[in-house]
Formats: structure tokens, C-alpha cells, sequence
């Protein structure tokens, strides 16, 4: 699907796990985000290489407990929560 948006992290964001949870600081805007333990391992996935929402949703759900439909939702709402803190790049 060559128009599936693909994800991307930002290369002004450094990334670092503390006390369980992953911190992300913008460099550009100095703040902070912390992510929980499924954030943070969709945030490792995309520090590795760019990813579709659909990818990351069957990583998801192959390594976390839940039903895909509510992974899927879930990661649509962090993405767009990624996206709006400027820490992520979604291109078509």
C-alpha cells in the first residue's frame, strides 16, 4: 500500500527510559513526554525504522494481551497525540 502513511520519530527527540517508563524530549520545543510500557515499545519500533499504523497495531497485539481492534484504536489515538506534540513525522 504505497499511500499508507508511514510514521516516522522526529530526529530532535532523544528518547530515554526511566523508573519503567520511556521520556521523550524535544530538543527543538524543551518538553517533555513520558510514555507508558506500550508506548514505549511502539516508540522503539519506530526509532528502528519508519512504520504504518497497521504494523504497528499486529506488533502490538502479538506481544501485549487485548483485542486488536481496541490496540488498533488505542495507537491511532497515541499517534495522533505524537503527531500534535510534534515528536512524530506521518507522511503519505
Amino acid at each position: 500500500m504505497a499511500d499508507t502513511p508511514s510514521i516516522a520519530v522526529k530526529d530532535t527527540i532523544v528518547a530515554r527510559e526511566v523508573g519503567g517508563e520511556m521520556v521523550l524530549l524535544d530538543l527543538e520545543a524543551g518538553t517533555y513526554f513520558g510514555l507508558n510500557a506500550v508506548g514505549a515499545r511502539i516508540w522503539a519500533a519506530l526509532g528502528e525504522a519508519p512504520q504504518t499504523q497497521a504494523a504497528l497495531t499486529t506488533l502490538i497485539a502479538a506481544e501485549f494481551d487485548a483485542e486488536e481492534a481496541v490496540i488498533a484504536q488505542d495507537i491511532a489515538a497515541l499517534l495522533a497525540d505524537l503527531q500534535t506534540n510534534g515528536l512524530v513525522d506521518i507522511t503519505a
